[in-house]
This record gives structure tokens, sequence and C-alpha cells, in this order.
């Protein structure tokens, strides 16, 4: 009987044994985790105060998705409508999400069925979703329909029918200098030269979002890294982890030492992280799954804009055509640097850059700061002046129609119209395909 007492006391000192090993495993891990992260510091932002805004139990608000949260960039807006959900106390009845719902007449389809449902409001997240979302304004003319990346608002005369965007070209411009920043900082360790500075970019459509997107990004990096150029290569979808993974890998096949992205996967990151190769992100961080290989990434916080017109609807109140999200108002927002791709001093140069924007004291499109390039005009390192036009009131042709160089020479992008319309190649970017939606 003893001896079987001083096994049990043996097995029940082991078994605590570990599980103390566990908990201190764990524990660790966590701190890694904790580790792999760098807080940028916090800064003013504009918050409306929607405390006293009562909604009734019965308002309802639609969300039309074009993929599921897999997606980064519809994890994006779904994450925002959970913000908002609880930030005004809805059920889960009052706000109806459909993911999935392609660029077709299943757009339209849905946002019927939102209206049928009882929703006020119905928001739509991709670009080919605006001509469904139109007519359900026009056949639905007391619900509110919001588009996010759609160029027509401004344009249709249609009351209940709006656009958003957000100067997510400020947020891509920090996170170029974010890049810049750790090209010097491989240029200064000997892993190259400072003319093999080469980025890379996989972009999913060639037209102005996407081109305004890593026009800015690139800008940013220059700033702090003149020596700095880019190749881009589009894959012709939002959404193929697997082209976008072979679109990393081809570019880091070509040299570039860093690559980013405006594509919905992680097929880029995975890539990066396997490679070694730093990488910049959007719509979120991928600092858990690439943890050696993140540096930041840039998003548009849509929860800002959710806010202002469930609260516009509420009061019986008439919503802009064009909203445009900005550091400032919350709607653009730069995620915490991953601790160990960084280079030393980007947060630093972040909040000092960061605050310039804000202030108005330096801006993105400085024309004084790059030349670009059109094959279609045979100009080459042509300069923008106050009479440059371009498309903003779009048409079936795409013409330019409109002066958007500031007196003060700078392109004024999301002034005119929420959506970007910066759509040059600038010297210093090669494109290596092309792709039209």
């Amino acid at each position: 009987m003893k001896k079987n007492f001083k096994l049990l006391a043996l097995v029940l000192v082991i078994a605590l044994a570990l599980s103390v090993m566990i908990a201190t495993i764990a524990c660790n891990k966590q701190d890694d985790d904790t580790a792999n992260e760098v807080e940028l510091p916090a800064y003013a932002v504009e918050v409306e105060d929607y405390s006293t805004l009562n909604i009734p139990s019965t308002f309802k608000v639609g969300l039309i998705c074009l993929h599921d949260e897999n997606s980064t960039y519809d994890k994006n807006f779904i994450d925002a409508m959970k913000a908002t959900q609880k930030l005004f106390g809805l059920k889960d009845e009052q706000v109806l999400i459909a993911t999935g719902i392609d660029e077709s007449e299943a757009c339209y389809q849905k946002a019927a069925e939102f209206a049928d449902a009882g929703c006020k409001v119905v928001f739509a997240d991709s670009f080919g979703h605006e001509p469904h979302m139109i007519r359900a304004a026009k056949d639905f003319p007391n619900v509110q329909f919001c588009h996010a990346t759609g160029t027509r608002a401004h344009t249709e005369g249609v009351a209940n029918y709006a656009n958003a965007f957000a100067s997510i070209y400020e947020g891509r411009y920090l996170a170029g200098v974010a890049a810049g920043m750790k090209m010097n900082e491989m240029i200064a360790e000997g892993k190259f030269t400072a003319d093999q500075a080469k980025m890379g970019y996989v972009g999913a459509w060639t037209y102005a979002e996407v081109i305004s997107g890593y026009t800015s990004y690139f800008l940013g990096a220059r700033s702090v890294c003149p020596t700095a150029t880019m190749e881009v290569t589009f894959t012709g979808s939002w959404y193929d982890e697997t082209m976008e993974r072979e679109a990393a890998n081809q570019l880091i096949q070509r040299g570039c030492k860093l690559i980013s992205q405006h594509a919905d996967s992680m097929g880029a990151p995975n890539a990066c992280e396997e490679a070694g190769v730093p990488n910049v992100s959007y719509n979120g961080s991928t600092v858990n799954a690439c943890p050696d290989t993140f540096i930041i990434s840039s998003r548009i916080d849509w929860s800002p804009y959710y806010n202002y017109v469930i609260s516009k609807v509420v009061k019986g109140e008439a919503v802009d055509q064009d909203w445009v999200g900005t550091i400032k108002n919350g709607g653009v927002k730069l995620t915490n640097l991953g601790a160990k791709a960084m280079a030393a001093g980007t947060v630093e140069k972040i909040v000092e850059i960061r605050e310039k924007l804000v202030k108005g004291e330096i801006h993105v499109f400085d024309t004084s700061k790059f030349t670009y390039s059109n094959a279609l005009t045979g100009k080459v390192k042509a300069t923008m002046t106050t009479d440059y036009l371009a498309d903003v009131d779009s048409d079936a042709a795409y013409t330019p129609d409109t002066a958007v160089v500031h007196e003060d020479g700078y392109f004024q992008e999301s002034t005119f119209r929420s959506a970007p319309y910066f759509n040059e190649t600038v010297d210093g970017i090669t494109l290596l395909n092309t792709k039209k939606e």
C-alpha cells in the first residue's frame, strides 16, 4: 500500500511539474507574440458623439460583401460593421451581412432582399457592385444605399445613393515610408547596394484605385530611400491566393528586395515569409502568420462611415454623396509594426510624417517630387501642371474632364469625388503586365 502511495505521489509530482512547464511555455509564447509587435503612438482623432442617438429596435442595416472573412478586404468591412453594432448596441437580427455576393445580378437581388427585410441602410463593398446598387436605389427610394469605391454618385443624381472611400493614399504613403526605412537598413547592412533598391508590388487590376495606392506607397518609400524603384505585376483578380503567391515569388526571383500588395489573400505575405523577404501588407496585420517578415499595414476603418450614415438616416438627414475617411477622422489607420522586420527609427519617422500630413505641411502627390510617362500621349518624364485633367466624371471612354492639380503644386486625390482618380505611371515604377476589368 505504501509503495502504491509513493508511486501515486510521484505521478502527482510529475504531473504538477508538467503542468507548470506547459503553462510556462504558453506564457512565454504569449509574451513572444506580444513582442512581435511595436505599437505606434496614438494621435488625436475627431470622433463624433453618438451617445444621444436613439436607434429604434426595428432599425436594420445590411452589408453586401464580395467575399467572406478569409479575404482581408472583406474582413475589414465585416469587422468594422461589428464595431458599429457594438457601439450602437444593435442586436444580431438588426445587422444583416451577406458574403460571397459577386458583381452581378446577385448583388441587386441581395440589395432588394435586404430592403424587403426592412433594412433602412444597405452597404456594398466591391467596385463592380455599383450598377446593381444604383438600380436598387432607384427601385427602393426610401432606403439609403451606400457603395465603397464607386465613382458615379456625384454624377448619377440619385438622392438615396452614395459613394465612400478614404484618403488611404496617406496611409499607403506612411507604409511606404516604413518600407523605405527598411530598404535603407538593408543597404547599410550590405545586403545590396543603393542602385539595387528594387521593390515589388502585387496588384489586382490596372485601374485608378490600385494605381493610386501603389503610387502613393512608392512615393512614400522614395521620400526616405531616393534610389528606390518598383516593379508591379497584376493578377486580374481581387482574391486568388495561388496567383498572388506566384506573383510575389516572380517579383522575388526578379530581384525585388521587399514586397507589398493590393490584393486580398494571404498569398503574397506567405510567399514573403517563406522566402525571408520583408513585406508590407494591406487591410490588416499579418504579423501572426508572418512574424519574421511583416513590417506594417495600412487600412481603411469603415466604422466611422457606418456610424455617420446610420446616424444621418435615423435623424432623417441627407447623406453626403461622396464621403472621405481620413487620418484625422479615424477612417485611415496603420497597424502596429512587426518588431522583427521593421527598421530602427521607423516609429519616429512615421509619427513625424503623419503629423505633417494631418497638418497639410506635406502632400502625398507633390508634383515637384515625381515625373510621369504616358504611353497614350507619348509624354516622357512629363510634370503635372495646373491644367492637367483627370477622369473624375467617368464615362465609357474614361475621358479626362477635371483640372485636379492645386495651384500650390499637388495632385488633389479624392477631392472631387471620394474614389481615387490618379491614373498615371510615375517614373521609377515599371509595370510588368496590365489587367483591365
